[in-house]
């Protein structure tokens, strides 16, 4: 893979296979979710990431595809009952989501109630695995601090679930001068959640990784998926750069250890 900090090799199919196609955005319609099922099929992304109630027109549009239908559950911000949740998450796996993209109960994580925070993971991911699915949880990082971070990849770890992912791409905070900001997935966060996770967990990144170069930094970094609503730029650019299907060594531009947000 990496043979130094600034060259990886690639095919083009892995670099589509980094990629959740992000369709979460409040104000999509049917026909703007329809058009992105589109784009996730014509690049062979791994999944497309929908609202729950997409779920079964997501699975109709993408069948005979290898693009697997990722929904999301108490999404953005985490705060419905552990109940509720796992009701959303059987019923979302139930109708065809293949992983399902949950967000922790962030109040709990910072107010150090890990006995709650872990019992929620765990019958989540109880009721996704039933049904032959995998759970990425989603931590919130521009929330919580470094130690809140390790201490979540430990529980993630400890339960076995599928993927931890960075963020919602969705969690803006609010700043003493009224405005928000966003800084979703930043390198350090990255190598911590890599570093403190068991290496069967994978790793997602979402909110900041916008170019087909930050995709291969974070790719380097071991991280496994990114959730991209740029996927027609990044995939062009790999096949401008000359990446191919066949095993392709390319340079990359790192990213910045901090970035603004946002998909």
């Amino acid at each position: 893979m990496a043979s130094n900090t600034n060259t990886i090799t690639v095919t083009l199919r892995q670099v589509a296979k980094m990629i959740d196609h992000s369709l979460l955005h409040p104000t999509m319609t049917d026909a703007d979710i329809l058009e992105g099922l589109r784009i996730s099929k014509q690049y062979g992304v791994a999944t497309a990431c929908v609202k729950p109630y997409f779920i079964p027109l997501a699975k109709k549009e993408l069948e005979g595809t290898d693009v697997l239908v990722c929904p999301v559950i108490g999404f953005p911000h985490g705060n419905s009952t552990t109940e509720v949740k796992v009701f959303e998450a059987d019923a979302a796996a139930a109708a065809g989501g293949k992983e399902i993209d949950m967000v922790i109960n962030i109040g709990k994580a910072l107010g150090g109630d890990w006995t709650y925070v872990a019992d929620e993971i765990r019958r989540v991911n109880e009721a996704v695995i039933r049904h032959g699915a995998g759970l990425k949880v989603i931590f919130e990082n521009d929330y919580l601090k470094q130690e809140h971070i390790i201490k979540l990849c430990k529980i993630c770890s400890d339960i076995g679930v599928a993927f931890v992912k960075t963020s919602t791409g969705y969690g803006f905070v609010k700043q003493p001068d009224g405005m928000y900001t966003y800084k979703g997935a930043t390198i350090p966060h990255l190598k911590i959640m890599r570093q403190h996770s068991k290496p069967e967990v994978q790793v997602k990144a979402a909110g900041g990784v916008r170019t087909l170069d930050d995709l291969l930094h974070v790719m380097s970094l071991g991280v496994t998926r990114i959730g991209a609503t740029a996927t027609i730029a990044i995939m062009e650019e790999a096949a401008r750069r000359g990446i191919t299907d066949q095993p392709t060594t390319v340079e990359f531009k790192p990213m910045a250890d901090s970035s603004s947000g946002g998909y």
